[in-house]
């Protein structure tokens, strides 16, 4: 049987929404974890769906897996650290291929590949998520009002009404977020922070006050990259988060179960941070749980007659009925199971490897956004 999407990370929390919503829309999906547990809900409302296990560290039998499932688009909802070899297998199987995000290193190495992808018509977007995802499309938008551009800044914050720790997208992501360094551009240079020591409190439509930090994200490479000719200066992204939640990831980096070095436990290597995501996709939310998150872009410069202007971007994202287990986490799912449509259905004719700015028609994509629940917003005022 022919398939239309492969899901490499089906168990996960976003690919179970991706799987979920290419399933509800009548595509043929075949899925693939590590772990079946996870998948399980959404096999069992469709009887037939396919699973198999598959381990990326095992280059070769990923290669196999890919090869013997004739799907047309791979969907990489893994953890990012084998991106570059889940790229490289779609290009020696001609396969289309999108993920989730990868780090500035991993990020620079897909994206070189842009000539290699070209070469056999094929797409590779990487982050086609919330942000980078959604972020990247907002400030391709934004982009068409300026000539200039002195300062981009970005990123996320969201808060809930009931003030109790819920899984986040990756705990592995949001844990590497918040330690490890954080690159930015400043009057043109790259320099690097630590997250925990940038701490500032901002207000976002919807949310209310946060605190912020500056965190690693790809945009900052991406966007200095594709906006080259609008000679940025400065380029920031900023993690917010509500106290909450702030507390237990302090809590959990403190204890250091969010290390990714192995330990032996009765004669068994793992690493800490890989014991903690399965143990946190077994801890239930609180009945009548709700989250609402604000992606923001921010982008000051100079408009076309040379007057300083200022936009800002925003996407709203509520919880939606029907999807109240995943909270906002719909904002990361959704967008990619949007942009592998795109690709399938010849909405998204470009070839080659980059971010989703440089291959995902705007205007279009945020009218699926519409459609799922979530609202993009210039200045306050709805686009679509």
């Amino acid at each position: 049987m022919k398939y239309d999407f492969l899901i490499i990370g089906s168990s996960g929390m976003q690919g179970r929404i991706v799987v979920r919503d290419l399933l509800d829309s009548g595509y043929k999906v075949f899925c693939a974890d590590l772990y079946r547990e996870g998948s399980e809900e959404n096999l069992s409302q469709y009887p037939g769906t396919p699973f198999e296990f598959t381990d990326l560290r095992n280059y070769e039998t990923f290669k196999e897996l890919v090869k013997k499932v004739p799907a047309q688009v791979l969907i990489n909802c893994a953890e990012g650290d084998w991106n570059h070899d889940v790229c490289r297998v779609c290009l020696e199987e001609g396969r289309h291929i999108i993920d989730l995000g990868s780090d500035i290193p991993m990020t620079k190495v897909q994206i070189a590949m842009n000539e290699d992808f070209q070469k056999k018509g094929l797409a590779a977007i990487t982050g086609c998520g919330s942000t980078p995802g959604i972020n990247n499309l907002m400030m391709k938008h934004a982009s068409q009002f300026f000539s200039e551009i002195d300062t981009i800044e970005l990123g996320f914050a969201w808060d809930s009404n009931i003030k109790k720790f819920a899984v986040p997208f990756s705990i592995e992501s949001i844990i590497e977020e918040l330690v490890d360094s954080a690159p930015l551009i400043e009057d043109g240079q790259w320099i690097e922070k630590k997250p925990l020591e940038t701490e500032v409190i901002r207000e976002f439509r919807e949310i209310g006050s946060q605190k912020c930090y500056l965190v690693r994200h790809p945009e900052i490479y991406t966007f200095m990259q594709d906006y080259k000719s609008y000679k940025p200066k400065n380029i920031r992204f900023y993690a917010g988060f509500p106290e909450h939640s702030l507390e237990i990831l302090k809590k959990i980096i403190e204890l250091g179960l969010g290390e990714k070095n192995l330990l032996t436990f009765e004669k068994t290597e793992i690493r800490p941070i890989d014991a903690l995501s399965r143990i946190l996709t077994r801890l239930p939310r609180p009945e009548n749980y709700n989250e609402k998150e604000n992606l923001w872009v921010e982008v000051s410069g100079k408009d076309k007659s040379g007057d300083i202007k200022i936009i800002r971007m925003e996407c709203i994202v509520p919880t939606l009925p029907g999807w109240t287990s995943a909270g906002c986490n719909i904002d990361t799912g959704l967008p990619a199971s949007i942009i592998a449509q795109m690709i399938l259905d010849g909405r998204i004719t470009a070839r080659g490897s980059f971010a989703p700015d440089m291959a995902v028609p705007v205007e279009e994509f945020f009218k699926e956004l519409k459609k799922k629940g979530m609202t993009v917003y210039q200045d306050g005022v709805a686009l679509v």
